[in-house]
């Protein structure tokens, strides 16, 4: 099947207040892919989710979800996908257990077929399955927020901001079952803060500012739309200023003897770097070339980000 996993269509949203919180936006998710939906804070990507999730009318576009439309087939695109919110939300006086069991009925999941433990395992918290859920700690809570999205086994799953306020371990923890739960053919689509994360597992990303889609491209593609590069170069003697040169976007000293130095890889390389700051009376003992990431291409599409 070809047809994509999520499909949105001229999408927009505007609120009672006059807030113009989408505008146009229209974006495919491939199947079976990790696709990176990413933005300042306000910019409009959880109003995108609210209305996968069916918790908020969009003002007009069309948006499905394996296929079906969520108008159309409101039921069946809501049975395709899992959505793991930002904030943690479930009954405080059920064990995760409870909680899971609870949720794959109103899925209409029939007992024989719910899989509560296993997700449980999956999520490392299957000694806490008789717990109440409120003695779980946050990192356990946010595990049991991934496995109750999973209890309808939904192609597609949806992790706003997964990893907010957790610690390093369980953060790996959960990218790994992730990353295990794509290999097995669940398409992920992945909002972060932590672009250094969203770098590493995406093979797509988007990027929304100001309700409209500014960018979506295989995530190698859009980090080499980085135009700046730097080199730290350690010069033969102590400088009290950088070396200055037109073609230089930016020069800082980095301590006595070393200097950082931008440039833009479209007016010049790193050896015509080399060559200027030699031109100008330097000596270079040693080279270390800074590659941009996809934290610099944000910054750039992002400046005067969303209020």
């Amino acid at each position: 099947m070809n047809e994509a996993a999520i499909s949105i269509r001229d999408l927009s949203k505007r609120y009672a207040t006059g807030k113009q919180a989408l505008d146009g936006v229209s974006f495919d998710v491939e199947r079976g892919s990790i696709f990176g939906l990413l933005g300042p804070n306000g910019a409009g990507k959880s109003t995108i989710i609210n209305i996968l999730a069916g918790m908020v009318q969009k003002t007009s576009g069309h948006a499905s979800i394996w296929g079906f439309d969520i108008d159309v087939n409101p039921r069946n695109a809501k049975a395709s996908i899992g959505i793991v919110p930002q904030e943690i939300m479930f009954d405080p006086f059920f064990t995760p257990f409870e909680t899971l069991e609870l949720f794959a009925g109103l899925y209409g999941v029939p007992k024989d077929k719910r899989h509560s433990m296993e997700l449980l395992k999956a999520v490392r918290l299957e000694d806490k399955a008789d717990a109440y859920a409120r003695t779980l700690s946050g990192g356990m809570k946010r595990r049991l927020l991934v496995a109750k999205a999973m209890v309808h086994s939904p192609p597609v799953i949806v992790l706003d901001e997964p990893t907010a306020g957790v610690d390093i371990e369980l953060r790996q923890q959960l990218w790994e079952y992730v990353v295990a739960l794509n290999k097995q053919g669940t398409t992920v689509v992945l909002t972060t803060h932590y672009l250094e994360e969203a770098e590493q597992l995406c093979d797509r990303i988007a990027i929304i500012n100001h309700g409209k889609l500014i960018a979506n491209k295989p995530t190698k593609e859009l980090v080499g739309m980085a135009r700046e590069k730097a080199v730290v170069l350690t010069l033969d003697r102590d400088v009290s200023e950088a070396p200055k040169h037109e073609a230089f976007e930016k020069a800082e000293l980095v301590a006595d003897r070393t200097v950082e130095i931008t440039y833009n890889k479209d007016r010049m390389n790193a050896g015509e770097v080399l060559a200027a700051v030699q031109g100008l009376g330097f000596g270079i003992i040693d080279v270390t070339t800074k590659e941009a990431d996809l934290e610099d291409v944000f910054l750039s599409l992002t400046s005067g980000s969303a209020e």
